[in-house]
């Protein structure tokens, strides 16, 4: 695998401090925010530099029951051809659920949630990365997820299941450490027992990044500093393998870039203080691994069941499945809420502006059982529209602004005979009348 060396997530609000950094030996961009015909001006300069861009995706859900979408996975390679990078990478997660298999509608989760440790699991999943491995033209690697839930009847642990994922399809792992101290924190899952299973000669790269703890739980927020413990994680594994490469994510309340370099000081003293311990580790006994599996029949029905069900509960308000923590599961939904919420801001940095203090408000309870069937910007329209349909806000001009704002974007679509398109449309006509 390429060495990488030491890298930063590249995002525009850091855009001129990242080209400025010293010692950064490639960036790491958000697939979906990057559009291979317009190429952002940083991003070309540091491409002539010889600095190294990989795409790293984020709606994927290679853990979902279904297989990969055609269009994500034209659009993932596309991008890395654009770049000219030498593997992408994705997560191990599900992000989207319901659909013909469940003769339900279909729901998106706006986030990463965390697959079942089972077989049936691991069977979709190797299938799914076999897929994404033949249309894309790098090779990629899967990132383990941080989770604040966990689910019943497991039947590996983590390090097991990776082991299992990169011995039957040769998928390259990205081993984030923040998400392993994350799932220590929340889950009680031994970092350095995750490590000892798992195999890290498939490792491609190092994810680090900050996070918080509240109420005993701790957040994987991408926008606090890196904590001590994070950083001895990074050392163990610096002391059981060479990592290819390393990058500190950082994604909101960005720091002066004095700051961010200093943390980067902390990941490279980190990762040198685990060489310099580095010891000639036998490879931890295994059991017998089985050899190469078809997706077991109904794995894939039987799996789009469970996670429905999961992802019902945390975004449309159902009871949750037996099993599960509730606590746990609560807490879920009200970060997954959260997510929506912050994202859909950006993405519609209108609406914040014309409801004011009132739009978070508005926006949480809009989120409790109403949940994103399409991408964020359809989820700003799905509000707006939601909101003004229920005779909200109730400030005459923040609703004149906001009406004005939804049908300047709405606009003209095809006409579709769901009972939702119905809905919107006798809802625009209604708004049209005001």
């Amino acid at each position: 695998m390429v060495r990488l060396g030491t890298g930063i997530g590249w995002r525009p609000e850091i855009a001129e401090a990242v080209e400025g950094m010293p010692g950064i030996d490639w960036v790491e961009v958000v697939a979906e925010n990057v559009c291979p015909g317009h190429l952002p001006e940083s991003l070309t300069r540091l491409r002539g530099r010889g600095v190294t861009v990989v795409p790293h995706g984020v709606s994927l859900g290679l853990g979902g029951a279904g297989r990969p979408d055609e269009g994500r996975l034209a659009a993932l390679a596309e991008r890395a051809e654009t770049l000219g990078s030498p593997l992408v990478t994705e997560h191990i997660a599900f992000v989207r659920a319901g659909g013909a298999m469940t003769a339900s509608p279909a729901i998106e989760a706006g986030h990463l949630l965390p697959v079942p440790r089972t077989r049936d699991a691991l069977d979709v999943l190797c299938e799914n990365v076999r897929i994404a491995q033949e249309a894309l033209p790098v090779p990629l690697a899967v990132e383990n997820i941080a989770a604040l839930i966990a689910w019943p009847g497991e039947e590996m642990t983590e390090g097991q299941f990776l082991y299992e994922l990169a011995d039957r399809t040769g998928v390259r792992l990205l081993i984030d450490v923040a998400n392993l101290h994350t799932n220590h924190v929340n889950l009680g899952q031994d970092p350095a027992e995750a490590l000892a299973e798992l195999p890290l000669e498939a490792l491609a790269y190092v994810h680090v990044a900050g996070g918080f703890e509240r109420d005993g739980v701790w957040h994987d927020s991408h926008a606090h500093p890196v904590p001590e413990p994070v950083l001895d994680v990074l050392t163990d594994l610096a002391s059981r393998v060479s990592p290819p490469g390393v990058l500190l994510e950082r994604d909101e309340n960005f720091p002066a870039s004095d700051e961010m370099e200093r943390e980067l000081d902390a990941i490279r003293h980190a990762v040198g203080k685990g060489a310099a311990g580095r010891r000639a580790n036998a490879a931890a006994v295994r059991g017998a691994r089985p050899g190469p599996r078809e997706d077991s029949p109904g794995a894939r029905q039987r799996l789009a069941l469970a996670q429905t069900a999961v992802l019902s509960s945390l975004v449309a308000g159902t009871p949750v499945p037996e099993g599960f923590d509730r606590t746990r599961m609560g807490v879920q939904a009200r970060a997954l809420a959260a997510k929506r919420a912050d994202v859909v801001a950006k993405v519609a940095p209108e609406l914040p502006v014309i409801l004011g203090d009132g739009y978070r408000s508005a926006f949480l309870a809009y989120a409790q059982t109403l949940p994103m069937t399409g991408g964020y910007r359809r989820d700003a329209l799905d509000f707006a529209e939601e909101l003004l349909g229920s005779g909200g806000p109730e400030d005459a001009r923040a609703r004149r602004e906001l009406r004005r704002w939804w049908l300047e974007r709405s606009g003209p679509r095809p006409r579709s005979d769901r009972p939702a398109a119905r809905l919107a449309r006798a809802t625009r006509r209604v708004l049209l009348r005001r």
